[in-house]
């Protein structure tokens, strides 16, 4: 980035998740670069009046109101400005002074605050994939209209979005997305019925929020971020391959027409994407770890094992439909993830859970706004439903 460019303001959006938590270590490093203007979080006050106190942003959102008045206290004396609710969080958005707006928010959560931003005309990097998977040809669309950039910063993503640069004239013949595998691979079924949530939340690799690292575990992380290319790079089914590759090592790879074939390397640490999303079209000279060749001797690759994990091939099926059907997959998967992370259901109920919404809820093969709207609200009922029978 120039020296003489003035700093990004920058709104982060979730700052007190895993992947809010790191944009700002990067902007730690990066101070001469960005400054942040707004701060939120749903319902850890504590950790963002910590991040407030630190970084003296002009707007501080805390979604929880009954939070409110802890926040507002606690920052009264630094002037820093405190609303709560959702519909603060969207009015904040079109602040004129955001020059970005980082969407760092879980689930189905960051689909109104990301047509927000583009509303309002904001470049936008995104880590939910889930915007995509729900929306993602009414957020595709819009984007395109408004003329608002979406830099990804899912690890995966921005690798092709690497591997585009300066290629963009070049068709795209296929994509590979990488996967580690997560903490289960070469695991069967006998041995899944019986695993915990501890277990599960111990990836090899990648240290991430309790959601994502579920998905992980599943596959359906990988499954989301295949729906996700689809929209970001203007892919079909047929061009979305998945390999898994455990050392977390390669990020993905785009193959073009020639046969030829670009990857994106480094060590697994979220923080290189994100400060990529945020910096780009410069790369910003960073003290992360450097990858040595002498210390990974062995890069491995193999398919995805799609009969003990099906939750991938729900999510090829749901793309494959179109219409609200990635939606339905999406609430069900959170409902799901949730309840196991509560101990309600086993690991393998995931994507019976999933497939069985896939099959109940309403189709519709044109949704609009209000259709995405509903359509998450009946599955996440039936999602219920399901889950409460099994308990009983």
């Amino acid at each position: 980035m120039p020296l003489n460019q003035k700093k990004k303001n920058l709104a982060i959006l979730g700052s007190t998740g895993s992947i809010g938590s790191q944009a700002l270590d990067v902007v730690r490093q990066q101070s001469g670069h960005f400054c942040v203007e707004v701060l939120t979080a749903q319902n850890n006050a504590s950790l963002l009046i910590a991040q407030a106190i630190e970084f003296r942003p002009n707007v501080v959102v805390i979604g929880a109101e009954h939070l409110y008045q802890k926040v507002a206290s606690a920052l009264q004396p630094l002037d820093i400005k405190v609303y709560t609710g959702e519909e603060s969080l969207l009015q904040v958005i079109g602040m004129e002074t955001i020059d970005m707006v980082l969407i760092a928010l879980v689930g189905y959560a960051g689909l109104r605050p990301t047509l927000s931003a583009i509303e309002a005309g904001k470049q936008i990097a995104i880590a939910n994939k889930e915007t995509f998977v729900v929306a993602g040809e009414l957020v595709t669309r819009l984007a395109k209209e408004r003329g608002v950039n979406l830099y990804p910063v899912d690890s995966e993503h921005s690798a092709i979005f690497q591997c585009l640069a300066g290629e963009f004239h070049n068709p795209v013949e296929k994509i590979y997305l990488t996967a580690s595998g997560g903490p289960f691979r070469g695991k069967g079924k006998q041995y899944l019925q019986q695993v915990t949530k501890a277990d599960a939340l111990k990836h090899p690799n990648w240290t991430m929020g309790c959601k994502i690292t579920i998905d992980s575990a599943t596959l359906m992380n990988k499954g989301l971020e295949v729906i996700e290319a689809k929209w970001l790079f203007g892919l079909k089914a047929d061009q979305i391959d998945v390999v898994v590759h455990p050392q977390s090592i390669i990020h993905s790879m785009v193959q073009f027409g020639d046969g030829s074939i670009k990857a994106q390397m480094g060590l697994p640490d979220m923080r290189l994407p994100i400060q990529y999303a945020l910096s780009y079209p410069h790369r910003l000279s960073s003290g992360f770890q450097r990858f040595c060749f002498t210390d990974h001797p062995e890069l491995t690759f193999e398919p995805p094992d799609r009969e003990n994990f099906r939750c991938l091939d729900l999510a090829y099926e749901a793309m494959k439909t179109g219409g609200n059907m990635p939606c339905i997959l999406n609430a069900a998967n959170e409902v799901a993830v949730n309840a196991f992370l509560k101990d309600s259901i086993k690991f393998l109920r995931i994507p019976e859970i999933i497939e069985t919404c896939m099959h109940r809820v309403g189709f519709d093969p044109n949704p609009d706004f209000m259709v995405y709207s509903g359509t998450d609200q009946e599955t996440r009922l039936i999602a219920g439903e399901i889950i409460d029978k099994l308990m009983v």
